[in-house]
């Protein structure tokens, strides 16, 4: 992780002010999500409503909006909350108030040395491809999240691919404008690489294209 500093990891989560996540949902799970990245949010909540467990710890929770609409097996779970944005935390936390979620302000690339109680599920959308580095750095990210999996627990999320996967012009300009201003970081991340990640660190794993994200669990 040497070639990430502390300037790059502000730069990729500076966008998340408080005018930016009022817009968050409309902007970008609405617009973007299905005519950018072809790829409709709907989706992902699927992907929630599918893996998300009674135990379950969220990492770079942009709105708050999964949480807040995904159906959890049980009226009253164990939420976890954790990025680096206070924004992000503050807005998501007030949204899912009712469930009481535990909050931790961490630096993902970090992980190592955080103590919590373990969890059964963890997901990470949209979030590898704002974290600075290549996919093949990315992969403390994976083994850091292994770390606080109970066994047999899943992760699951969603990224948008830069390269192996069919990217309209739309996509690719966004993705040449969100690089340059250090909200993006996935000049090198690509389908082999992550299904790569993936297969390291964890027993069972998929990955599903759509447009120009990948849709992926994997499990301990």
């Amino acid at each position: 992780m040497a070639a990430v500093n502390e300037r790059d990891i502000k730069r990729s989560q500076a966008i998340y002010t408080k005018p930016f996540l009022a817009a968050y949902d409309l902007l970008v799970l609405g617009y973007n999500c299905r005519f950018v990245w072809k790829c409709p949010a709907s989706l992902i909540l699927d992907l929630y409503n599918k893996h998300v467990s009674a135990n379950h710890l969220d990492i770079g929770v942009g709105s708050g909006y999964f949480l807040d609409h995904c159906t959890f097996p049980v009226t009253t779970p164990r939420i976890a909350l954790m990025d680096l944005n206070q924004n992000s935390l503050d807005k998501t936390k007030e949204r899912i108030k009712r469930y009481n979620p535990e909050v931790y302000r961490v630096n993902v690339l970090e992980l190592d040395g955080v103590e919590i109680q373990k969890f059964d599920s963890i997901g990470i959308t949209n979030l590898l491809h704002c974290l600075p580095g290549t996919m093949q750095t990315k992969g403390v990210v994976f083994k850091g999240i292994k770390n606080l999996l109970n066994p047999g627990g899943v992760i699951f999320g969603s990224t948008i691919l830069y390269k192996g996967v069919k990217n309209s012009l739309q996509a690719k300009y966004s993705m040449m404008v969100g690089n340059l201003q250090g909200a993006f970081c996935n000049k090198q991340d690509d389908l082999n690489g992550l299904k790569q990640n993936l297969e390291q660190h964890f027993s069972e794993s998929s990955v599903k294209t759509v447009g120009s994200m990948a849709l992926f669990w994997a499990k301990k």
